[in-house]
């Protein structure tokens, strides 16, 4: 089954994924590409977050991975729950369950997000931003197509 990736910030708690039980010991950063690496490998990513715990916590971190799409999210999820990634522990990862009853206003993509997911569906780079050349087809002319 198809799905529809729209060109606007995901938001949708089924392209959510939380991530917890990560190590102390990586700085947030290297946590951040760490993340990035595995979980881009299951589809294009909107973001990663990495927080550290609550005080009242056991010291650590958790993440947030937003996906462009819900079946990237759900694979990502059933591949990664309960396995250690990049560290010795094993790592928790569920699909957000914010509540769905709120609603979000749909904000549009940067150019360059644009680009990039119409690049990663598309399988292939190079996209311009200027039209060259446009064609318009009038079923009146007998099918001659005409430079506008």
């Amino acid at each position: 089954m198809a799905e529809l990736v729209p060109f606007a910030v995901p938001t949708g708690c089924d392209k959510t994924l939380l991530v917890w039980e990560l190590s102390p010991g990586p700085t947030a950063e290297a946590l951040h590409r760490s993340l990035f690496t595995v979980f881009s490998q299951f589809g294009l990513l909107y973001s990663v977050r990495v927080f550290p715990n609550a005080a009242v916590a056991q010291s650590g971190f958790y993440a947030i991975v937003k996906f462009y799409s819900a079946r990237d999210a759900r694979r990502a999820q059933k591949a990664c729950d309960q396995m250690p990634l990049f560290q010795t522990s094993p790592v928790k990862v569920h699909l957000s369950t914010r509540h769905k009853a709120v609603q979000h206003q749909t904000l549009a993509l940067n150019s360059s997000q644009c680009q990039a997911l119409a690049n990663y569906y598309f399988g292939f780079n190079g996209w311009s931003k200027r039209i060259i050349k446009r064609w318009c087809y009038h079923p009146m002319s007998a099918g001659v197509l005409e430079l506008v």
